[in-house]
């Protein structure tokens, strides 16, 4: 059964006092286009997740967004003594040097403010745990999307075949003015003939070209084709998802059939059936752009 494209996923894990968020929205797009906002902790890992997005979800407008909130208390952090005994030395000399007041009192906010004068107790690193806790997290969260886009290609089914049934029925509304429609046709030529005074006319002659007319106009092909492209619609559904392109031109063939049947009705009634037609096909072509 088709897919959508439309889709939303998100999972949460805990490690080690941090709680693990991953959420992805996707939308419809003719490719795959992400965008994604990764917490620093795993950035160096960014190529790997994109990789996998990228395989799983196949095609669609996707934000992915994974980021880290602390449970437990923040590392400990410690003064650079190093750093800070640098500092105030520049400080001293410089300002002897350019005749400067060195304010003691002050001396120790404005350290403080400067680079590299704390520093963490130890550095993060992503243990292999994290990373494949965090790593299932990511996929636990695809697939509840993936589970999305598969009720949304559900209902999505659903509204193409009624509008596909609506089409074969309006079709088939057709048939009766298309029968009569000929023999009207045949009707008004011959009282025009007949109000012509004081010509003749090859009665056989007459029968041919009408004929020749009549042929023109016949939609018999365009239903054909037009039945054989509905079938076709419900057959690639039942494929699976990534036919979304193909049943973008499906519904494409389906609009020349009812456009032609439209110029060859000269019939207000089957024009008016034919804007009906005209009317359904649209709704598919609308939802088609969201399928996969």
């Amino acid at each position: 059964m088709i897919q959508s494209m439309t889709g939303y996923g998100k999972a949460e894990a805990h490690f080690n006092g941090k709680k693990i968020h991953v959420e992805i929205k996707s939308l419809n797009s003719k490719n795959f286009d992400l965008s994604a906002r990764i917490a620093p902790l795993y950035r160096e890992r960014e190529m790997e997740i994109r990789q996998l997005l990228a395989k799983q979800l196949e095609r669609g407008k996707v934000e992915f967004n994974l980021w880290i909130e602390k449970e437990a208390v923040s590392q400990s952090v410690s003064i650079n003594a190093e750093a800070v005994t640098e500092y105030i030395r520049q400080m001293r000399e410089i300002s002897q040097a350019n005749h400067i007041p060195f304010d003691e009192s002050r001396i120790w906010d404005v350290v403080m403010k400067l680079p590299e004068t704390t520093q963490s107790a130890s550095t993060e690193e992503i243990s292999d745990e994290e990373w494949g806790i965090m790593l299932h997290t990511v996929k636990e969260a695809i697939n509840r999307l993936v589970e999305f886009r598969k009720q949304e290609g559900e209902a999505l089914a659903e509204k193409f075949t009624e509008k596909l049934d609506n089409i074969a029925a309006l079709m088939i509304s057709i048939e009766p003015y298309e029968k009569s429609r000929v023999e009207k046709i045949r009707q008004r030529l011959t009282e025009r003939l007949s109000e012509l005074k004081g010509i003749d006319y090859d009665a056989g002659r007459l029968e041919q070209e009408l004929i020749y007319y009549i042929e023109k106009l016949d939609i018999s092909e365009e239903r054909q084709r037009l039945t054989n492209h509905l079938a076709y619609f419900r057959e690639t559904m039942e494929n699976g998802h990534g036919q979304g392109k193909k049943l973008g031109f499906i519904a494409q063939e389906m609009g020349r059939e009812i456009n032609t049947t439209g110029s060859k009705s000269n019939n207000a009634e089957m024009q008016n059936i034919v804007v009906m037609m005209k009317d359904e096909l649209e709704q598919i072509k609308e939802q088609v752009l969201n399928v996969m």
